[in-house]
């Protein structure tokens, strides 16, 4: 089921496509014909980066 008005930018998601290596699957294909694993890796990277981003934005 597709979510209207995704929590991550299209900006993001074609970053993290291209650090795993799947870019050119998404273009040919859309986000469905990327495999499993490696939209759970993209998931991971995602969070890492929110995690980073909120602990970077913390007052010290």
């Amino acid at each position: 089921m597709a979510r209207n008005g995704g929590v991550m930018s299209d900006a993001l998601k074609e970053r993290l496509a291209e650090e795993l290596g799947v870019a050119d699957i998404v273009r040919s294909q859309g986000w469905g014909g990327v495999p499993s694993q490696q939209c759970g890796n993209l998931v991971k990277m995602a969070i890492q980066i929110a995690e980073k981003n909120l602990v970077d934005s913390q007052p010290r």
